[in-house]
């Protein structure tokens, strides 16, 4: 049986935290399911999944018991929200060297640009059943 696919994001940063509320308000069928990397379901996840535990810079996208990392789990969340969004999807094409560069990029400097919190987001009661903690 395949369960709902699971976004793991780092829960202490700003950025991230803001791409998992972009999601959930374009998310209308609620396909998603979240976790931090931080959390003892992220870190059980990972493991399943063979991904390292200590890195945390990674979006992490787990669909049909497959893990897909950077670019290729954003870009394959973008292909199923709402709107435009997955027009997105078009840039699969683009290799996944130049992407996950660009990808690399952002992550290695988002506390810089965007802050950390101290502690993991913690959802609201309406968003609780959505996160797997």
């Amino acid at each position: 049986m395949n369960e709902r696919p699971v976004i793991l994001f780092d829960g202490v940063c700003n950025l991230c935290n803001s791409a998992v509320k972009f999601v959930i308000a374009r998310d209308k069928k609620k396909l998603f399911s979240f976790a931090s990397l931080q959390s003892d379901e992220g870190q059980k996840r990972l493991t399943e999944h063979q991904l390292s535990s200590m890195d945390l810079d990674s979006f992490v996208l787990i669909e049909n018991g497959k893990a897909y990392t950077r670019s290729d789990g954003a870009l394959r969340v973008a292909k199923k929200l709402k709107g435009g969004w997955p027009l997105l999807y078009a840039f699969i094409i683009v290799p996944k060297f130049i992407r996950d560069g660009m990808y690399n990029w952002i992550a290695r400097n988002r506390y810089k640009w965007f802050g950390k919190q101290d502690v993991c987001m913690i959802p609201t009661p309406e968003l609780k059943a959505r996160f797997l903690n």
